[in-house]
């Protein structure tokens, strides 16, 4: 089971959740919940990094799972309205990238990054979004020896098959789709 999008308003409910985890761990010696997602995107990048570490920290006992948002992915999902965000917004920052993996992966492994690529909540048609995954591994990011980077794709729907081919070659592990009904999720297994 897992959590999605708690913004820095429902970090008290996150809270409370984390202590059912801690407390089902402690009888049954797994998590309650399988992950939860932070997604503090909407604050600045330093307080977004420094609190998810603190939650990483928290959870890295358990090696639960947990998912973080950076940047800003366009559209609208869970009350945040970014339709009409400058297209150029739509592009988390490598090195913002960069900091979040040197802050987070001396803490725990279990941690995946929902980086903006140009990608956009909702239903879309093909063609109307420029995804731009190379920016997942420009510059110093790469895929770290034996640590690699597992990325999110936050609004899949629409893509081609090639718009999910390249992401998943650059690290996604997991993509999230929006039928306009539900949200899915769906998760790369790596080897």
């Amino acid at each position: 089971m897992h959590t999605d999008h708690c913004a820095r308003k429902l970090l008290p409910w996150l809270d409370g959740m984390l202590d059912a985890d801690e407390a089902f761990f402690t009888e049954h010696g797994i998590p309650l919940f399988s992950s939860h997602m932070i997604d503090l995107s909407e604050e600045s990048v330093e307080y977004n990094i420094q609190t998810t570490a603190k939650y990483l920290a928290r959870t890295a006992p358990w090696k639960q799972w947990l998912e973080m948002e950076i940047g800003i992915t366009g559209g609208e999902e869970d009350g945040v309205n970014n339709e009409h965000v400058d297209n150029n917004s739509l592009y988390t920052q490598p090195e913002d990238i960069w900091n979040v993996y040197q802050t987070l992966s001396p803490i725990s492994p279990y941690f995946s990054i929902a980086a903006g690529f140009g990608n956009v909540h909702g239903v879309y048609q093909p063609g109307n979004v420029k995804l731009q995954p190379d920016l997942l591994v420009s510059g110093k990011l790469g895929q770290p020896a034996g640590k690699p980077l597992f990325f999110v794709f936050h609004g899949g729907s629409g893509s081609s098959v090639e718009d999910f081919q390249t992401p998943i070659g650059h690290g996604v592990v997991k993509v999230n789709l929006d039928t306009g009904k539900a949200v899915f999720s769906l998760e790369i297994a790596r080897c």
